[in-house]
């Protein structure tokens, strides 16, 4: 596995081992000795699996006081893939950082507890898998506004994109609650 560091600490871009031929291929997308080796003993306790069409956009979501570590990844299609600082005490506090992962990369991103996350779907349609490490709450789940210019995600968009309604009266990071 091959792990790279982002310009937020904490959250690692990683690329899979893929072995592949004119059968197809084969690659571990999670083991939990090689990611301890990497410093990630995560506990995860959910798996994920999300559908969207081209232009939807999810996020930017979190869960308070309980909140969620994800290791994400896609396995049809292609995001824009976002992580965001929602921190208060870290001096990276409303910092984000984005990367494409598509089924053709297969790259994937840790996303730690204590940051925000979304995606924007690039292709026809994405299938987006993603580990956490706590349950989803509903209760605790918040989110912060997509396009905050106080954050400022340069999302690769075509228009406007699809939004969930939870989303699209999401607050900026002045007014969400976020982690201390």
């Amino acid at each position: 596995m091959k792990v790279i560091e982002t310009n937020l600490p904490g959250v690692l871009l990683l690329e899979p081992k893929v072995f592949g031929d004119a059968r197809g291929f084969f690659m571990e997308s999670w083991n939990r000795r090689t990611f301890a080796e990497l410093g990630l003993n995560s506990d995860f306790v959910q798996d994920n699996h999300s559908r969207s069409a081209k232009g939807v956009l999810r996020g930017l979501h979190y869960q308070l006081n309980d909140p969620q570590g994800k290791l994400v990844r896609v396995v049809n299609g292609a995001v824009f893939d976002v992580a965001v600082d929602l921190r208060k005490s870290s001096p990276h506090f409303g910092k984000w950082v984005g990367y494409e992962l598509s089924a053709e990369n297969k790259r994937m991103m840790w996303v730690p507890p204590g940051f925000g996350h979304g995606f924007l779907v690039l292709s026809d349609s994405a299938d987006f898998l993603y580990k956490t490490t706590a349950f989803y709450a509903p209760q605790l789940e918040r989110c912060v506004r997509w396009d905050d210019p106080d954050i400022g995600v340069q999302w690769p968009a075509e228009g406007a994109p699809q939004l969930s309604a939870k989303d699209a009266v999401a607050p900026g990071l002045v007014d969400a609650e976020v982690y201390p």
